[in-house]
């Protein structure tokens, strides 16, 4: 046991001395999870700048724009007064806001006759979503607007007067649906892109070790320094552990290097310290299984390079290390669990959003589960391989 830990030290010793291993270990994560978190951060607080054009200027227009300008909406909308429709689809096309909205003329009057004259929703395509929420606020007030309308005209069959049609129209641009939305915490937090890339990006670059370490054991079985090794009275058990513990020790580092980094630079979340290492560890020893298995079916430096990348490759594409999850489509999500970095990225978003401790525990059986199959089937290549 205490070669494998000569051998552990000896490789970790090696590993820090060369730079690109430190950069891909600690440098390019921290480099990488910044740019991702700065370059999606606009998608966690939504705010669209919406072009208002009022040709109505009538009680039923003057609610509608009451109602965009208003405090419910002060954190999602911002709105521009526009002399005109072609103002405002100028404001769109240049980008300066992501939607307007045209009144038309004679809505108001409209508004309770049996002709209703609709809103115009501009947009542009490259905001989209901007477009779209633009819409989502016209359809709410059409909605309002019809069933006001239908109060105005019941009351019309009701016997009221005609006459008293404009006292009607002021009280319908009081009117409002009768459903609400009332705000409650519920206990959770938002997930930052920090808090999400942040892991995603550490666990990206440590994967990039099974080549590395792949290919160093190939390197020193070219040179003669494992028969070298294996000349010494240690075992080749002994060896294979030494530089499976180098691995090991070298994504903790870098793991937990980066989370505490993350955390006091951009603020990510990595959850609760016991569970979040419970992750880190689990994650670094389905690491030490998946290179086991490059070396146990790999002949030469070239076929385990190969073969390390199309596993690190298939494993960051089906793991959501380059999406966020949760908007992946529901295949990608089913997926995502197959894999190792799948399931830590599961773990380390639920403790990042609040979840309990022992939200931790499922991923962590199950990153360990996988680590115990692959492992298992490393060791039956092995044998198989020394065996021919």
């Amino acid at each position: 046991m205490n070669a494998a830990f000569v051998i552990a030290a000896k490789d970790l010793r090696q590993r820090f001395r060369d730079r690109s291993a430190l950069v891909l270990g600690f440098v390019a994560p921290i480099l990488v999870a910044a740019l991702m978190s700065f370059a999606f951060s606009s998608v966690e607080a939504f705010h669209a700048d919406v072009a208002l054009v009022d040709n109505d200027r009538g009680q039923i227009a003057v609610a509608l724009r009451t109602a965009l300008t208003g405090p419910e909406l002060s954190d999602v909308l911002t709105v521009k007064a526009v002399e005109d429709e072609a103002q405002a689809r100028k404001l769109v096309d240049e980008g300066e806001v992501g939607a307007g909205l045209v009144i038309p003329k004679g809505f108001s009057t409209a508004a309770i006759g049996d002709e209703p004259v609709g809103i115009t929703v501009l947009g542009s395509p490259d905001n989209p979503l901007q477009a779209q929420v633009a819409r989502a606020v016209a359809d709410t007030y059409v909605a309002q607007l019809n069933a006001d309308r239908l109060s105005v005209h019941a009351a019309l069959a009701a016997g009221v007067p005609p006459a008293r049609t404009a006292e009607l129209a002021r009280a319908v641009a009081d009117l409002r649906l009768p459903e609400s939305v009332e705000e409650r915490p519920t206990g959770y937090r938002q997930l930052t892109t920090a808090s999400y890339y942040a892991p995603a990006m550490g666990i990206m670059f440590v994967l990039f070790a099974i080549g590395f370490t792949a290919h160093s054991f190939f390197t020193e079985q070219r040179a003669s320094t494992l028969e070298r090794i294996g000349a010494a009275p240690v075992g080749r058990g002994a060896v294979l552990l030494g530089k499976s513990l180098a691995a090991f020790a070298y994504s903790v580092v870098s793991l937990t290097s980066l989370a505490v980094v993350t955390s006091l630079a951009f603020d990510a979340q990595w959850g609760p310290p016991i569970p979040a290492l419970a992750l880190i560890m689990a994650m670094s020893a389905a690491l030490v299984a998946l290179t086991a298995l490059v070396i146990a079916v790999s002949r030469t430096e070239r076929q385990a390079d190969g073969i390390a990348m199309i596993i690190t490759f298939a494993l960051l594409l089906l793991g959501g290390n380059f999406v966020l999850i949760s908007q992946a489509p529901e295949i990608l999500r089913r997926l995502a669990l197959l894999t190792p970095n799948g399931w830590t990225l599961r773990g380390f978003t639920d403790l990042a959003t609040g979840a309990a401790a022992t939200s931790a525990v499922q991923p962590v059986l199950a990153i360990l589960g996988m680590a115990a199959v692959v492992g298992v089937l490393a060791a039956a290549v092995g044998r198989w391989r020394a065996a021919s």
